[in-house]
């Protein structure tokens, strides 16, 4: 895709690439004194070929998370190996960054956004561009989107309705001006932002793509329905789940030949052709390389009683996970067809959402419906049979167990689980990791469930850290 891509840029395009690719993180954002003169974007390609710079807007995507969650381990001889955020977020420590600004501390995304969205002012629009217009615009609001929701996973409370007025949230940069300094919104004013991004987007984007890299109606409305998840409004998030997969419910059997259970990578990495591209995914994106270098060189393990709880018949236990016949498993299963997590969003989780919101509604049928409709998919050719459900309880048990190890590594959907079913103890867990012979512990609802803001974002733009 790249190669269609460039052949759009423009010196101009160029120049600014070259000089937001410095800024990795918002910190050095900020600090970068670019005048606007200098930036010239004038085109509709010119936008587009901003936006489909797939190394700033498709990758890089928070992961942080998953170190803390109990999903994983990390071999205890290994931990003085890895990165001190790494370690610290292992042993959830109060202060997780030690001086260094992470990765997953970025407005870089938002940023290109916002430049897209402000140029977009300075076009005259006639009905022979006004398509183009409209989803050139809904692409970059999507974006925002994602990355304000990303980061409202990490660096702000879990929604909880009773204070979401009172409670901090993100900083919500609207503007490419990076001499402009925001304050942090308050968590509702947060998810009303990314609700109002994603409700327009919706309503400009086509409903796909030439590629799934730009993102479509189709995947707004899936990341709506997961925006709606995350703040426990179950019946929102099943009218978009549900319209999602009236449009696309497309599920890949892992007994085809796209799924490996031997090779190094299990799915096939991100191709434009479609006879060889994961089907399920409708929007493609990665996180950043935690999970990638620590599982690559053997440090990180999968916890042993999720790898237990995979079925013999059930195809995943060999397709996600590498076992060389110890106790020591590794994943193998990302749906980027790398070592990097897969961060975008894919029919399975569609699926699971739905199934979940169904349970919640009391419809515990229709739940299992859709979720033995994704284990048949999922189990060697014959061996499955339909489970069922005593109650609507029931079967949101099962959908949440099944959550669980169908998306064990995608994005940091065990770590936004974890922090919005933490609020019901019937699901809430405490984690445990070791270090040194040490037990290291986080409990429900605790307040290292919101990571802090790195301290140089605190003393170049003041706002309040968060309490940890």
């Amino acid at each position: 895709m790249l190669t269609i891509v460039q052949k759009y840029f423009s010196i101009s395009i160029l120049f600014l690439i070259v000089i937001l690719n410095s800024c990795n993180k918002q910190n050095e954002w900020l600090e970068e004194k670019r005048l606007k003169n200098e930036v010239i974007l004038k085109s509709l390609q010119d936008f587009q070929a901003l936006l489909d710079n797939t190394d700033v807007m498709n990758n890089n995507y928070p992961t942080i998370g998953l170190i803390a969650t109990d999903n994983l381990y990390i071999a205890n001889a290994s931990l003085s190996g890895i990165s001190a955020t790494e370690r610290n977020s292992y042993i959830f420590a109060k202060d997780v960054y030690a001086g260094s600004t992470p990765s997953d501390y970025s407005y870089q995304k938002i940023s290109y956004a916002n430049i897209v969205l402000e140029g977009l002012q300075n076009i005259e629009i006639d009905p022979s561009i006004e398509t183009n217009y409209n989803n050139i615009k809904g692409q970059a609001l999507f974006f925002r989107a994602l990355s304000y929701y990303a980061s409202a996973q990490l660096f702000c409370k879990p929604f909880v309705t009773a204070t979401a007025t009172s409670d901090l949230g993100i900083v919500l940069r609207q503007s490419s001006d990076p001499n402009i300094v925001y304050q942090r919104a308050t968590i509702q004013a947060t998810y009303d932002q990314i609700i109002s991004d994603l409700s327009t987007s919706i309503e400009l984007l086509p409903v796909q793509q030439l590629y799934t890299t730009r993102p479509s109606q189709t995947s707004a409305k899936a990341l709506l329905s997961k925006v709606y998840l995350s703040m426990g409004d179950y019946s929102k998030s099943f009218v978009y789940a549900n319209e999602v997969l009236n449009t696309y419910n497309t599920l890949l059997d892992y007994n085809s030949n796209l799924v490996s259970t031997t090779s190094t990578f299990r799915f096939p990495a991100f191709t434009t052709n479609a006879s060889t591209a994961n089907p399920e995914i409708i929007f493609y994106a990665a996180g950043i390389g935690y999970d990638a270098s620590i599982f690559a060189f053997g440090v990180q393990f999968v916890d042993s009683l999720l790898y237990q709880s995979y079925e013999n018949n059930d195809r995943r236990k060999l397709v996600l996970y590498k076992n060389n016949g110890g106790v020591q498993v590794k994943y193998a299963g990302s749906y980027t067809g790398t070592f990097f997590n897969f961060w975008g969003i894919a029919t399975n989780e569609m699926y699971l959402i739905r199934a979940e919101c169904y349970a919640r509604q009391g419809n515990a049928s229709l739940a299992m419906n859709d979720l033995n409709s994704l284990l048949k998919k999922r189990y060697n050719t014959g061996t499955f049979t339909d489970l069922t459900a005593a109650n609507s309880n029931d079967a949101l048990s099962k959908v949440l167990k099944e959550r669980r190890k169908e998306l064990p590594f995608t994005g940091q959907i065990r770590w936004e689980d974890l922090r919005r079913l933490n609020q019901d103890s019937q699901f809430s867990v405490t984690i445990n990791h070791i270090y040194n012979n040490v037990t290291y512990s986080l409990s429900p609802n605790d307040k290292k469930y919101v990571f802090p803001i790195p301290d140089r974002e605190i003393q170049l733009s003041g706002v309040e850290q968060n309490d940890r």
